[in-house]
């Protein structure tokens, strides 16, 4: 089965200003994130990539716009599933005050418990993504060969669910996995059983210096904005 690269959309706007964006439309790069996404070609060179799959919003789209330019035959999808997660009435909020409210601490502590007022749940958010990746594997797989390589443009808490599947993993342990602005996440599927053979890789290692200010152990709702 096909080897699928996870790519997390550059850094945002809503990201360096604390807005959990969701599906708010007009959320872009902002200046670093289009730096990142202006890398991407020169990180994936060494990959025979054969297809590009990516969520409709904006963020993603730009991402990937300078690979598709340097690849001129390389094709293009878009998926509504791999979409970010709908936060319903939490999207363009504050981050600082979304802390106070009482779901955050079953986002952070039983997320498969988790569902947004006016939005979907995060077990539905898990669902829809999983099942794309699987139809998406078997549809590059028909058309490309088993050895094929292929890459998806998605979010953080997408990408952060899809792990967890890969990994067998809870839904309620997937906060504690990282991946940070425009990294890359692998995984090999295979007959029997995926492999986890790349994560959160940046490349950049600025985000594991320590802090001024150490945050408080609660994952960033959404994937964070990376390093400073």
């Amino acid at each position: 089965m096909p080897t699928l690269i996870l790519v997390r959309h550059g850094r945002s706007t809503a990201n360096t200003s604390g807005v959990l964006a969701g599906r708010t439309p007009g959320v872009a790069l902002d200046e670093r994130g289009a730096a990142q996404a202006a890398a991407l070609p020169a990180r994936l060179a060494a990959l025979p990539v054969c297809e590009v799959v990516t969520s409709p919003l904006q963020r993603c789209q730009e991402t990937v716009r300078p690979l598709l330019e340097a690849r001129p035959g390389l094709r293009s999808h878009t998926e509504e599933r791999i979409s970010e997660c709908d936060y319903g009435d939490w999207s363009g909020r504050k981050l600082a005050e979304l802390k106070d409210e009482p779901l955050m601490e079953v986002v952070q502590a039983h997320p498969s418990a988790a569902a947004f007022p006016g939005g979907e749940s995060m077990r539905a958010m898990q669902t829809r993504a999983a099942e794309a990746v699987r139809e998406w594997n078997a549809r590059v797989e028909r058309e490309h060969g088993a050895d094929a390589v292929y890459l998806m443009c998605s979010h953080g808490d997408i990408i952060k669910s899809l792990v967890a599947d890969a990994l067998g993993l809870h839904l309620d342990l997937f906060q504690r996995i990282s991946v940070e602005p425009c990294s890359v996440t692998v995984i090999r599927y295979t007959r029997l059983r995926p492999f986890l053979v790349r994560l959160g890789d940046t490349g950049d290692f600025a985000s594991l210096v320590p802090r001024e200010e150490p945050g408080d152990g609660d994952a960033p709702v959404g994937g964070g904005a990376g390093a400073p």
